[in-house]
């Protein structure tokens, strides 16, 4: 309940006044109460779930499956990341699992293992659940447990909205052994009881808290009543805010907590460079002077608005430079052609908003432009983890105007990097 009460400005006045975060006659400050209640409810939940440090440093070490290790090393994968070394294991043991670090960090690659290495693949029944807060992510995991099951048979379908019911329903009655999906069309399969929940016995929360800001609390809840009493939970999540807090609460038994620390998110293998421009209306010109650059790789430039992805489309196209362009206004489907136009490579500049920067991986983008620095430093890592993915190498180029050298520095102390002025021998570089 207190949970409830927090942003009620008249019971969180009396509950601070009670909890003494507050005297009587005084100016009440809600900001200041919903982040003394946050810290203790962090602090509570530092009790609930145990620490789990066993690191092991090699795929070979952790006791896989042979068809699986078989599947990682074909993925292109030869040393695990932070988050894999710690978070494989306990999750293949069938401990329920709260797994915190960044995007970009092979957290997807973690839990497919986990996944992968505890299905019964002589029973084609629905055994794992993951939820993914987008489509998009949603489908590329489904892509990553396919690859890494390649060798194992793994049957895995994406159940998203903005598709054909109809088919999820055809493909769910042949049997599957993993499925994808949004909350909206997870929930609306198991209502339909297309998709049975007798045999689920791992359920994944992938993007933890990207998910709850998303408003898809009651919808989790409502799938997780239908579940099976016993299964193992495992969530996923760059941040735990409160409400990811109460969801482990709810949902989870001793759960073990790995942590990656910032300072262990790798940015190495990512050369990070960046131009000055100086000011907002030459950032164009300089892109289009590292536009023969761009062609060499598959490269990924982002912006910071919707709008402003238009317009960057529309100037590089009027100077006959080939772009494809993706955001969120655009309809499902047309987001679909052009990610698969991109995913094939006949399409080598892709120009977005931060609706990309999250799990969606491109294997081939060796080379990131932030034409705006994202206003966050989380989501630098974000997006530039579009390139160099788990260890591949690559090349992040942000632009910097006057304005922006206060948020560079920002970045450059947030993970503890040194961003370097861009070379004139970039091309060798990629």
């Amino acid at each position: 309940m207190l949970i409830l009460l927090i942003n009620c400005n008249n019971y969180g006045f009396y509950l601070a006044v009670m909890a003494g975060l507050a005297p009587e006659g005084s100016q009440f400050d809600a900001g200041k109460f919903d982040q003394k209640m946050n810290d203790l409810i962090a602090a509570d939940g530092d009790e609930f779930w145990t620490s789990y440090d066993e690191v092991y440093d090699s795929f070979d070490a952790m006791g896989l499956a042979e068809n699986l290790l078989r599947g990682i090393y074909a993925y292109g994968f030869e040393k695990p990341s932070a988050i894999q070394q710690r978070g494989i294991v306990p999750f293949c043991k069938g401990l329920d699992v709260i797994q915190q670090a960044q995007s970009g960090t092979g957290k997807t690659a973690t839990f497919c293992s986990g996944v992968l290495q505890q299905l019964d693949y002589n029973v084609t029944q629905c055994q794992a659940l993951v939820l993914a807060p987008t489509r998009e992510l949603a489908q590329q995991i489904e892509k990553v447990m396919r690859a890494l099951g390649d060798y194992l048979g793994v049957k895995v379908h994406a159940c998203v909205g903005g598709t054909s019911v109809r088919e999820d329903q055809r493909i769910l009655s042949t049997g599957v052994h993993v499925v994808v999906g949004t909350p909206g069309r997870v929930f609306d399969m198991l209502r339909r009881q297309s998709l049975h929940p007798d045999y689920i016995k791992m359920f994944v929360l992938d993007e933890a808290d990207e998910m709850l800001s998303r408003g898809f609390k009651d919808q989790i809840y409502d799938i997780f009543q239908l579940l099976p009493g016993k299964i193992q939970v495992g969530v996923f999540s760059a941040t735990m805010p409160p409400e990811a807090l109460e969801i482990t609460r709810k949902f989870m038994n001793k759960p073990v907590r790995i942590l990656v620390k910032r300072d262990e998110l790798t940015l190495e293998g990512i050369k990070q460079f960046y131009v000055n421009v100086e000011k907002e209306e030459w950032k164009l010109d300089t892109l289009c002077d590292l536009y023969e650059t761009l062609a060499i790789t598959q490269s990924v430039i982002f912006v910071n608005t919707r709008r402003k992805v238009d317009w960057l489309t529309d100037k590089m196209r009027s100077r006959d430079h080939t772009v494809s362009a993706t955001h969120g206004d655009m309809d499902q489907n047309t987001r679909d052609i052009i990610m698969r136009e991109f995913r094939s490579g006949s399409s080598r500049v892709l120009i977005t908003t931060d609706l990309l920067a999250r799990g969606i991986d491109v294997q081939q983008v060796s080379l990131v432009i932030n034409f705006d620095l994202p206003t966050q430093p989380e989501n630098y890592l974000h997006r530039i983890g579009r390139s160099g993915r788990f260890g591949r190498k690559g090349v992040a180029i942000n632009f910097v105007t006057k304005e922006d050298e206060g948020m560079l520095r920002d970045i450059q102390k947030f993970y503890n990097v040194l961003v370097e002025e861009l070379p004139s021998n970039v091309a060798e570089l990629l």
